[in-house]
């Protein structure tokens, strides 16, 4: 019985998604074949973010609201591309290039300032992703044209300064999705996009194997313990959070190029919130996640983000009613996982109070 409460607990999520999935899909009518489709183009545009959340976990540092400052720098990338007129999977190659110093350089500033706020990185890293944010409205409004030369009219507003906020990305679009795909009737899948994700696996595997991964995970369990056996504990901190940013830029590169189009001012901010809903709604916690919660979250998620405007328009004649839904599980999910985090952690508190405490009973009567 204590087995059994002890996985619903841990898996409330999860379950409570796939009750609600149980209830709203045959309400939304949709057939089979169509949610297998989507569910496979969703899953190659969006697990590179979510596994990109990884990283911070094991370190310790909890969720990383901040990978959007990876974001805007993958989206940066993209501008320049697009204004050189590199194109197909070169074009993609580039931007990945490009994005790379600038996020190092974001992760460093995201890390230091983390380290600063030990306890605190979820809510920090989220106000830090506002800060750096507002730096990228600066730069890609008045900055470029200005300061960086843009020349491109596709990409330029007709005043000669700033960034259209529409950007059509045909040069790049599916550019990594198509070099090589396989058809199987009606459903097509991006095996390339699948080989990267599948590569980003197998290296964060390999990582928890290494010396920086174990210190990550020493790290993660406890600092004090960790610095006394002579890691050094910011310096890791900070190499979580740059592998984390890096990832997260080359995750927003591969989501954009699917897409096709990028919203200049607007495409990265919700990147963070709705990637990390994903994550735990796969089963995840605050200082536990693995790959298969990262891929579980991704399907479950995305399936409630079909299926919700459906459901609503067919019972309520709104599919908006659908919309508002899966914006309130994305931050409600959130908020119930940080909870739940919290009454684990003070159950954990008291039960070790206990048996301190009756550990000092037991030597008392001993003697």
């Amino acid at each position: 019985m204590e087995k059994i409460k002890s996985f619903l607990i841990n898996n409330i999520v999860p379950l409570m998604i796939l009750l609600f999935l149980m209830a709203a899909i045959p309400v939304s009518k949709l057939t089979g074949s169509y949610l297998v489709q989507e569910i496979i183009e969703r899953l190659g545009r969006n697990s590179f973010l979510v596994l990109s959340l990884l990283i911070p976990i094991i370190a310790g540092m909890g969720l990383n609201f901040g990978i959007i400052l990876g974001a805007m720098s993958g989206q940066l990338a993209l501008i320049f591309i697009t204004e050189w007129n590199i194109v197909g999977i070169q074009g993609i190659i580039l931007a990945s290039i490009i994005s790379i110093p600038m996020a190092i350089l974001l992760g460093i500033v995201g890390g230091t300032v983390l380290n600063r706020a030990k306890g605190k990185e979820m809510i920090t890293s989220m106000m830090l992703g506002f800060f750096v944010n507002g730096v990228y409205q600066l730069i890609v409004l008045y900055g470029m044209g200005n300061f960086i030369s843009i020349k491109n009219p596709q990409l330029i507003l007709s005043r000669g300064t700033g960034i259209r906020n529409a950007i059509d990305l045909k040069g790049v679009r599916r550019a990594l999705d198509d070099i090589w795909s396989f058809k199987i009737g009606d459903q097509t899948i991006p095996l390339a996009t699948f080989f990267v994700i599948f590569l980003l696996c197998i290296f964060i595997i390999w990582i928890k194997k290494t010396k920086l991964g174990q210190d990550m995970r020493a790290v993660g369990q406890d600092i004090e313990v960790a610095k006394s056996s002579g890691i050094m504990v910011d310096r890791t901190r900070i190499i979580a959070i740059v592998i984390s940013t890096v990832l997260a830029s080359f995750g927003q590169i591969i989501f954009l190029q699917n897409i096709g189009t990028m919203n200049t001012y607007n495409s990265h901010e919700q990147i963070g919130m709705f990637s990390i809903a994903a994550l735990l709604i796969g089963g995840a916690s605050v200082v536990k996640a693995s790959i298969s919660n990262a891929l579980t979250g991704v399907v479950l998620f995305h399936l409630m983000f079909i299926i919700s405007p459906r459901a609503g328009k067919e019972l309520v004649g709104s599919a908006q009613i659908g919309e508002f839904f899966r914006v309130f599980i994305s931050y409600g999910i959130i908020a119930l996982v940080l909870v739940l985090h919290e009454w684990r952690r003070d159950k954990e508190k008291k039960q070790e109070r206990k048996k301190a405490f009756e550990l000092y009973i037991n030597k008392g009567s001993d003697n």
